[in-house]
C-alpha cells in the first residue's frame, strides 16, 4: 500500500474520538445529559455574545467545539505506559507536559497526549490525561508486592491493536480499513469490565491503602473514567446541572470566572457507584465521573508565575482542602486575590502574560505594497491591519486535575504524600521525554507572528 493511501493521523484521533464519546455514552447515560446541556448552553452563549462568536470563527475554533473531548486513563505500569505512547501516536499525539499529583495525596504522576500543532488540533482537539500508578508511595510492602503481581498478569491492549501499531510504525501509517480495525480495537483498552480481578477482601487492602490504588489495580485494564465537553459559559452549566438530575461538586476548579478566561475552568459530578463481580462475591466500585471544562487563553511563564502566586494565596488564606463547607468562602478568596490579574486581553498581551495568534485583516490586504504602510507588528496591529486573538489553552493543570481526583476519591482518600515530582522515572517509563507545553504555545505564537509578516511585508 503506498503511503497516498495512508489516512491522516489527525482523522484517525477524529474517529476514534467520537468512538470512545459514543462508547461512553452507552456505558454513563449520564454522560449523554452532560452533553446536550453543554451544546445548549454553548448555543445561548454564541447568540448572546456575538464578540465571542467572531472570535472562534477567526480562530477555527468553532469548528472543534463540538468535537473538543478530553478523556483520562490511570496506568498500573511503566511497560503499559510505553505502549499506550505509541498507540496515540498513531493518532498524532504526543506526550505534553508532566504533573506531580502526589501534593494532593494521589499517588502518580502523568502526562497529556495531544496533538501538538494548531492545524492538527482544528481536525481534532481529543487529548488523554494519562496517569501512572506509583507503587512505591504504597507504604505496606506486602501490598506493594501484591499490586505489582496482579499488574504483570494483565494485558490492556488486543493482540490486533498491537499488530496494527506495529504495522503503522513499520509502514509509516495505516489504510481507511486498517484505520477502521484500529479504532475498534484500540477502543478495547478503555472498556469498562464489571468484573475484577481480585477478590472481595484484596479489593478492600487495596481501597483502604487509597481508593485510586485499588481502580488501577483491581481490574483488566484501564478503563476510561472520565470525557469532558467543553463549555463556553462553566458557571452556567454548573447552576444547570442539579435541574438535569445531576449533583456537581461544591467548588469549580482553577481561575475565578473572568470576563476574559484564563487557562482553565473544570467541574464535575460525582463517581458513579457501579456493581462489580470480584473473583468470590459481589461488590461495588466507584470511579466513573462526569466532567465540563472551560477553557480560556494560554499563559506564559510570566502569566504563570503570577497565577500560581495568586491561587497559593487565595488557598493559604483559606487554610483548608476546598471542598463543600468552604465553597463560598473560597469562591470570595479566589475572586479578591484574582483581581491582580488584568481581566483584559490587550493588558495581558501588553505586559507579557499571555500567549496570542495573529491574523491578517482585510484591511491589512488592501493596503499591502503600499509605500505608508506599517512595517513593525505592533504597528500592524494599531493600524487594524493585524488582528489579535487569545491562543487556547490546550493542557491541564496539576492543582484542578488533583482536586477532581479528590472530590471523586471521596474524603476518606489518603492525603498525606509528600512532593514527589520524579520526571526522569516517569519519562524512562514512557521512553520519550515530555514536551514542555509552554514552548509548543511560544511556537504557535510566532508562526502566526512570521505568517502575517510574510503576507502583508515580503
Amino acid at each position: 500500500m503506498h503511503a497516498t493511501a495512508h489516512v491522516s493521523p489527525d482523522e484517525i484521533r477524529k474517529g476514534f474520538s467520537k468512538a470512545m464519546s459514543d462508547m461512553y455514552r452507552d456505558e454513563v447515560p449520564l454522560y449523554g445529559a452532560l452533553l446536550e446541556l453543554v451544546a445548549e448552553t454553548n448555543a445561548r452563549v454564541l447568540d448572546s455574545e456575538p464578540g465571542l462568536a467572531q472570535q472562534l470563527q477567526r480562530t477555527g475554533e468553532i469548528q472543534r467545539l463540538d468535537l473538543e473531548r478530553h478523556g483520562a486513563i490511570r496506568l498500573g505500569t511503566a511497560a503499559e505506559l510505553a505502549t499506550i505512547s505509541r498507540l496515540f501516536a498513531v493518532m498524532g499525539m504526543q506526550p505534553v507536559g508532566y504533573y506531580d499529583l502526589s501534593p494532593a495525596g494521589v499517588p502518580v504522576h502523568s502526562t497529556a497526549f495531544r496533538a501538538v500543532h494548531e492545524h492538527a488540533l482544528q481536525t481534532s482537539p481529543f487529548r488523554v490525561f494519562t496517569s501512572l500508578l506509583r507503587l512505591e508511595l504504597i507504604e505496606n510492602a506486602d501490598l506493594r508486592a501484591f499490586a505489582d503481581r496482579a499488574l504483570a498478569k494483565r494485558a490492556i491492549f488486543t493482540s490486533g491493536a498491537l499488530a496494527l501499531i506495529e504495522q503503522a510504525e513499520t509502514q509509516g501509517g495505516l489504510n481507511a480499513s486498517d484505520a477502521e480495525a484500529f479504532i475498534r480495537e484500540a477502543l478495547e483498552t478503555f472498556r469498562w469490565h464489571h468484573t475484577a480481578t481480585v477478590t472481595g477482601a484484596q479489593y478492600q487492602q487495596l481501597s483502604d491503602q487509597h481508593r485510586l490504588i485499588a481502580d488501577v489495580v483491581a481490574f483488566k485494564g484501564p478503563h476510561i473514567n472520565h470525557l469532558t465537553p467543553r463549555t463556553l459559559d462553566i458557571d452556567q452549566v454548573q447552576a444547570a446541572m442539579p435541574g438535569k438530575g445531576i449533583t456537581p461538586k461544591a467548588v469549580i476548579e482553577g481561575p475565578p470566572r473572568r470576563q476574559c478566561p484564563i487557562l482553565l475552568r473544570q467541574t464535575s459530578f460525582k463517581a458513579l457507584d457501579e456493581p462489580i463481580a470480584f473473583t468470590d462475591a459481589h461488590g461495588s466500585h466507584s470511579a466513573r465521573f462526569g466532567e465540563i471544562e472551560q477553557r480560556g487563553v494560554a499563559l506564559t511563564p510570566k502569566g504563570r508565575a503570577l497565577y500560581d502566586q495568586l491561587l497559593n494565596a487565595a488557598r493559604d488564606e483559606l487554610g483548608a482542602f476546598p471542598n463543600e463547607a468552604h465553597a463560598e468562602r473560597y469562591v470570595q478568596l479566589m475572586e479578591q486575590h484574582f483581581r491582580a490579574f488584568p481581566d483584559n486581553h490587550t493588558q495581558m498581551r501588553e505586559q507579557g502574560l499571555a500567549y496570542f495568534r495573529y491574523f491578517v485583516t482585510e484591511i491589512g490586504l488592501a493596503a499591502r505594497g503600499q509605500a505608508e504602510q506599517p512595517r513593525t507588528l505592533e504597528a500592524l496591529v494599531s493600524a487594524g491591519h493585524v488582528a489579535v486573538e487569545p491562543l487556547v489553552y490546550e493542557d491541564f493543570l496539576p492543582v484542578s486535575a488533583a482536586g477532581i481526583f479528590q472530590s471523586n476519591l471521596g474524603d476518606a482518600a489518603q492525603n498525606h504524600y509528600a512532593a514527589n515530582a520524579n520526571q526522569a522515572e516517569f519519562e524512562q517509563a514512557l521512553g520519550r521525554k515530555t514536551i514542555d507545553e509552554l514552548q509548543l504555545y511560544g511556537q504557535t505564537q510566532q508562526r502566526s507572528i512570521d505568517e502575517c509578516m510574510g503576507t502583508l511585508l515580503a
